[in-house]
């Protein structure tokens, strides 16, 4: 369709907006957890139990508040952008394991695999010419 045939020329503008969408929706999610304190990160850190890692949740719990939170105004940026993918795709590994762990089986499992699907497949597309990395 003629209408369509042009589009492809916009592959940086597309980029842009999936990581301004996204990088807002993860700070949404995320910043709540770092405001959550010690003991809402020790929760969120307990998930590491699902791959045997059950030392330290209160760190790992931070760390996971911090990759969503920070990591999405960077994905936003476009800064340090395959570096912060491969952090939030590992959270929501996790959080997709935890889900499943729970007994939510796959549909309650679903935005985190999503989203862990997107977030992996950008680390190898890049932050495009729009982004703080490829100026």
């Amino acid at each position: 369709m003629a209408i369509f045939s042009n589009l492809g020329k916009y592959k940086n503008t597309g980029l842009l907006v999936l990581r301004i969408g996204l990088g807002a929706m993860m700070m949404f999610h995320g910043f709540p957890k770092i405001m959550g304190g010690p003991e809402q990160w020790t929760g969120l850190g307990g998930s590491m139990g699902v791959i045997g890692i059950k030392f330290l949740p209160t760190f790992w719990g931070f760390m996971a508040a911090i990759a969503e939170g920070l990591g999405g105004f960077l994905l936003l940026l476009g800064l340090f952008f395959r570096p912060v993918n491969m952090l939030l795709t590992f959270t929501m590994i996790i959080a997709a394991l935890g889900h499943i762990k729970q007994g939510e089986g796959i549909y309650g499992a679903s935005h985190a695999i999503e989203l862990g699907i997107v977030f992996f497949s950008l680390i190898f597309i890049g932050p495009g010419k729009y982004s703080v990395d490829g100026k």
